[in-house]
């Protein structure tokens, strides 16, 4: 006989039943023991691909070349008249060509365009851009960068080593001793995948609240039967129009949820819209969002983005000037940093918190 006292009752173990979330460890894939170390972008088709499939992330990184490239480039007049014939593929300017660098470089983590230079005076004279998925990086075993390999895009044909003097290479957010930058793509697209498939999930509940799903008990196993049925309900239906059988011969059964028993995602949607923007680090009113900002979250917003597309712009200055040998300028498009200045010193003391002025008497 069972024992059913209360005494023989026990405690089950769930030590290990969850574990708690954890971040894998990484390494660089830096220099290796070896004479020369190759390195390519595997990842480029897919990185490319979310580029030209998800508007969001388009919007993101065509915002960031479009407001680091911002009003144009300043120069002097020599560099100027050598920048006015670079012509890219035949119909760039060298404006393009830096938006096309900064866009491909978000994307993939690395840009690539071949300087070409006259082979007497060795003045620059062209600047191509070129296609990430063919580039190697090739590095000695100190580290050290000794040429790119252009592999060729037809089958058996030897790929082409460059010089890293004749590639203009922008590398994104360089880590440690990586030979590489890193994609801004890659940590956006777990938040994109999830958006987009909350997104289409509740396209298909919208879907199924106009045109629901119907189970049809049949008193037949005629196979005949059945498909003659099926086309006619299936006919109705399509045309919208009604069905009418025999009492008890078909049984029609309504596929419906409760409306309370479903969950509501829009504001799953939204809140991982709002994560995306902020891993992005390009506010959503750069892109023409405004809901639910106030005028001073705008602006403090704004001013948090040009910090960061200044950021960008010295970058790219920096590198035209060690790479191609000019002094150029980017002007962002418009600060409101002065506007800031003097709203605050309109509003003078009374907006100032007191414990922000007395914190720190009696230290």
């Amino acid at each position: 006989m069972a024992d059913l006292k209360i005494g023989s009752a026990s405690a089950s173990d769930l030590t290990n039943a969850m574990t708690d979330y954890s971040v894998d460890t990484e390494s660089t894939d830096g220099t290796q023991d070896q004479e020369e170390t190759r390195w390519m972008n595997d990842n480029w088709t897919q990185e490319l691909g979310y580029y030209k499939n998800i508007p969001e992330i388009k919007a993101v990184i065509d915002a960031k070349a479009t407001w680091t490239v911002g009003k144009g480039i300043k120069t002097d007049p020599d560099t100027q008249f050598i920048l006015d014939k670079i012509t890219g593929w035949g119909k760039d300017t060298f404006n393009t060509i830096i938006e096309n660098a900064i866009r491909t470089m978000q994307i993939g983590g690395d840009s690539y365009a071949e300087i070409v230079r006259d082979p007497e005076t060795k003045d620059l004279i062209n600047l191509k851009p070129l296609d990430p998925e063919t580039m190697v990086h090739i590095t000695n075993s100190k580290g050290m960068l000794v040429r790119f390999e252009q592999a060729s895009k037809l089958q058996g044909h030897k790929p082409k080593k460059l010089k890293p003097e004749q590639i203009f290479h922008l590398p994104r957010n360089r880590v440690a001793d990586e030979t590489h930058g890193q994609s801004l793509i890659d940590p956006l697209a777990e938040i994109i995948l999830m958006k987009n498939e909350a997104m289409s999930d509740f396209k298909r509940v919208l879907h199924r609240n106009i045109d629901p799903l119907w189970i049809f008990h049949m008193d037949t196993d005629d196979t005949a039967e059945i498909a003659a049925f099926k086309a006619k309900q299936d006919a109705a239906r399509g045309a919208g129009e009604n069905m009418f059988v025999p009492k008890d011969v078909i049984v029609p059964e309504l596929m419906a949820v409760a409306p309370n028993a479903t969950f509501n995602p829009l504001a799953w949607i939204e809140m991982l819209d709002t994560k995306f923007y902020e891993a992005a680090s390009v506010p959503k009113i750069i892109l023409g969002g405004s809901g639910g900002f106030t005028e001073a979250a705008v602006k403090i917003a704004y001013l948090a983005f040009q910090q960061t597309v200044e950021e960008d712009q010295l970058f790219i200055e920096e590198q035209v000037g060690i790479q191609l040998g000019l002094e150029i300028e980017l002007e962002f498009p418009a600060s409101l940093e002065n506007e800031l200045l003097s709203d605050n010193k309109k509003d003078g003391a009374q907006n100032i918190d007191a414990s922000e002025t007395t914190a720190g008497e009696g230290q």
